[in-house]
């Protein structure tokens, strides 16, 4: 909302198309949607294939599907036979489906819209809450952005419930409010968003066949020979200490844990390159290049290269590397550099190793400069929705 002169609060988002001046109507969510009954099947009860009838899981919400779903490329599980729900309703293009839990309460209510069915039977499914605009205030491709914005967000952020999942009712969300403009400046806005995600899922296609492509060539080049040496000839390993908990937000040098920076400390333990891979839990054998000073906590060994051996070239084949066999624990996958150190690789003469090193380091050069890019695309999406809406 915007003050104009008199400080007048008026009902206006503060980012806005030019040649729209009028107030959006503010009405609640129940005032918007009609809901409708969800079913409670498991992942155990679908599969992707070719059968009539889709469900949307609220997994999918979270994680796999974009903004706008249209079914012309995004794909959905099905129904397995035999599982058919007895009650439903089938949705139809506009109607919004929202996750109602998370552990996070960031994701809760966290929204897709049903932009293009490409004429299949779509359910809802387990954990969702399925709305629809029955009063036609709202254009098909408004409702998911304007429900993903940081105005309504904040409101959901006060009413979810929990403590380790949190949670929302269809109830206590209906009483939430929602902006809505008039339907042709919903069309400008709504085209504006669904045209930066259509350019971030192209981002992510060019991001997926570089990573492809890198692992395509890694394995090809561990390919190329007879095994002949093993890895702990060709390096040395060492463990660190250091626990999260030393950790801090500020420092020179940044720390590294399994799922990369997660800190920074004034002093490090690493000062020149270094491979660090994950020894233990659900990431077992992940490897990060690293180089210059910088640090690795206790779930990470440290690996460098002994004479004659470039460890830009080992770290290509280790992302590679099967470590399957090598794994020990049952709750807690384990790996052990005496165990898989004793594998044989491929390695070729040194000259050979430098020259596959620089054409990988130079993919994955271009692919850390499209990933900027898309973490730029996110940025500009997520400004809009905070300032776009009300």
């Amino acid at each position: 909302m915007t003050d104009n002169n008199e400080n007048k609060v008026l009902n206006v988002p503060h980012l806005r198309f030019p040649k729209f001046s009028g107030e959006w109507e503010i009405c609640k969510v129940s005032e918007l949607l009609d809901f409708y009954s969800t079913n409670s099947l498991s992942w155990e009860q679908l599969e992707y294939g070719e059968k009539a009838m889709m469900n949307l899981h609220y997994g999918l919400i979270h994680v796999g599907l974009p903004t706008m779903v249209d079914l012309r490329r995004d794909k959905l599980p099905n129904v397995k036979e035999g599982n058919m729900p007895k009650n439903f309703e089938l949705c139809k293009e506009g109607d919004v489906a929202f996750a109602d839990a998370s552990e996070d309460t960031n994701e809760v209510a966290k929204v897709i819209e049903l932009f293009n069915l490409d004429n299949k039977d779509i359910v809802c499914g387990l954990h969702t809450i399925h709305g629809r605009d029955n009063k036609n205030k709202t254009i098909v491709g408004f409702k998911g952005y304007a429900f993903s914005s940081s105005a309504f967000h904040n409101q959901i952020r006060r009413i979810a419930q929990g403590t380790k999942i949190y949670s929302i009712s269809t109830k206590n969300f209906s009483e939430c409010f929602i902006g809505i403009p008039s339907k042709v400046e919903q069309t400008k806005i709504a085209t504006l968003l669904r045209l930066i995600d259509e350019r971030i899922a192209t981002q992510n296609k060019i991001i997926e066949k570089l990573e492809s492509l890198i692992k395509g060539i890694a394995h090809l080049v561990a390919g190329m020979g007879k095994p002949n040496i093993r890895i702990a000839e060709c390096l040395e390993c060492t463990s660190s200490t250091l626990q999260e908990s030393e950790v801090s937000d500020l420092g020179t040098y940044p720390v590294y844990g399994a799922n990369g920076i997660v800190g920074y400390l004034d002093s490090y333990n690493t000062s020149d390159e270094a491979i660090y891979i994950v020894k233990d839990g659900s990431g077992v054998g992940s490897v990060i290049y690293v180089k210059g000073r910088c640090s690795a906590t206790g779930t990470l060994n440290i690996l460098t290269a002994k004479q004659d051996y470039s460890l830009q070239f080992l770290y290509y084949l280790l992302r590679v590397f099967n470590y399957d066999p090598y794994k020990t624990g049952m709750a807690i996958p384990h790996i052990y550099f005496k165990d898989y150190g004793k594998a044989k690789i491929f390695c070729p003469p040194y000259a050979g190793q430098l020259r596959y090193a620089q054409m990988l380091d130079a993919i994955d050069t271009k692919l850390l400069t499209e990933q900027k890019f898309l973490i730029s695309l996110n940025c500009q999406k997520q400004y809009l929705l905070r300032q776009m809406f009300i």
